[in-house]
């Protein structure tokens, strides 16, 4: 996908305007961007966003339109405000192209810092065939009329509501007791997902809804903020319109880490998206 054709497939939503890149006039493949305080949990800049952004840079600079794989390394904490992305093509070949992408920001001396560093495969999601061979089943979980939306606490972290305000996450209960002060210790995570402002999914939404939930450490009982330290994501397919279902789960907390699994599932019950990351697990 060209840079022109990348550009003219953003659209009118939110998202989309707080992931728009500009091309450096003589200087291919590097972008300048604007990280939105929209999409910051306390002071930081949520991870998905971030991949978000980034993948769409990499779809501008890669042959091939969609994200396959995309693993990030996250350095340091982003902040709102302006940030460079560097792209590189790494090899293109027929089914797949891979690329890598840094996105920097600068410092009080103007110097480039290196936050966040990403390599990725990218290929065609439409020209892979229908035949499906899983044992993965959709998560059970209640209608979305009856799982729990922000409007129903507070905010569990002071000031991390802004990204929840372009989201409509719908909580399902059983992984919720959290907010109320009784976490289950499973766990697990499990909500309903859509933007806010009604846009459906695309490949691009997706790098971000895997990083979109409350962490499982709030249902482990620790209440705090869980910084990303790498995430690896993998598109499945084109989500079908509709909200997204999403199951998260962590088995081990130790040495003040944790993994966090993720399952995205379309309105057509198919498995759209994967994920792992490795998070720190901070006391208050």
């Amino acid at each position: 996908m060209s840079y022109a054709a990348a550009q003219a497939s953003i659209g009118d939503s939110e998202f989309d305007r707080d992931t728009a890149i500009t091309e450096r006039a003589g200087e291919p493949g590097v972008y300048d961007a604007e990280l939105s305080a929209g999409w910051t949990i306390i002071a930081a800049v949520n991870g998905g966003y971030l991949l978000a952004l980034v993948g769409r840079a990499l779809s501008a600079t890669l042959p091939h339109p969609d994200p396959f794989t995309v693993s990030a390394h996250y350095l340091t904490s982003s902040v709102p405000g302006p940030a460079v992305i560097r792209t590189e093509v790494v090899r293109v070949g027929r089914t797949l192209s891979t690329g890598q992408a840094s996105l920097f920001q600068y410092d009080e001396h103007g110097n480039e810092v290196e936050r966040i560093r990403v390599l990725a495969s990218y290929g065609d999601l439409a020209s892979l065939p229908d035949d499906v061979r899983t044992a993965a089943v959709p998560p059970l979980m209640p209608s979305y009329e009856n799982c729990i939306g922000p409007e129903a606490g507070p905010a569990p972290i002071p000031g991390s509501s802004a990204i929840v305000d372009r989201l409509r996450l719908r909580l399902d209960p059983a992984t919720a007791g959290w907010a109320v002060g009784a976490p289950s210790g499973k766990g697990e995570m499990r909500a309903w997902f859509e933007l806010a402002d009604g846009r459906d999914a695309d490949p691009l939404s997706l790098l971000l809804a895997v990083d979109a939930l409350p962490p499982t450490a709030f249902d482990l009982g620790l209440v705090a903020w869980t910084p990303t330290v790498e995430l690896t994501t993998h598109i499945r397919r084109r989500p079908a319109p509709g909200p997204l279902r999403i199951s998260i789960t962590t088995r081990n907390l130790a040495g003040g880490f944790l993994e966090e699994d993720a399952e995205v599932w379309d309105s057509t019950d198919h498995l759209v998206a994967q994920s792992r990351q490795l998070a720190r697990a901070l006391r208050m």
